[in-house]
């Protein structure tokens, strides 16, 4: 049986790249955490790289730095936004798994902010090696 962990299970950041109307390529380095052989990632709901992936599934990952410096090849994939709020509570505890105090920091002023409501949770799936 494959290992179901996926790529980049154990990177810090990854660079998330997701493609405009005109095919162009914008890089984000977000953090994310394995689940389900796939990667979750959380954003702001309002984020473009959000609406990017709303309109086009097509995604591109690659180990990064803080800066989104890539460290590595890029790995095609695809990707979806997480509507079912059980997804979503996953995701999310997935997060709070491999971030610990960073990611609860973050919940903290966002809860503060009021944008806890407003995020988005994203699922990259990326293909066997």
């Amino acid at each position: 049986m494959p290992d179901p962990t996926p790529p980049f299970a154990d990177e810090p950041y990854i660079s998330l790249e997701t493609f405009k109307k005109d095919g162009n390529g914008v890089k984000t380095p977000v953090w994310s955490a394995p689940l389900d052989g796939k990667l979750v990632i959380m954003s702001a709901g309002d984020a473009f790289k959000v609406k990017r992936l709303r309109r086009d599934p097509h995604a591109r990952v690659a180990a990064c730095d803080m800066r989104g410096k890539v460290r590595g090849d890029w790995r095609e994939g695809t990707g979806r936004v997480l509507d079912d709020p059980a997804d979503v509570t996953r995701a999310h505890a997935a997060l709070r798994r491999k971030y610990g105090w960073q990611m609860a920091a973050g919940d903290f002023f966002a809860r503060i902010a009021g944008r806890i409501n407003k995020r988005a949770y994203l699922e990259i799936t990326l293909p066997p090696a």
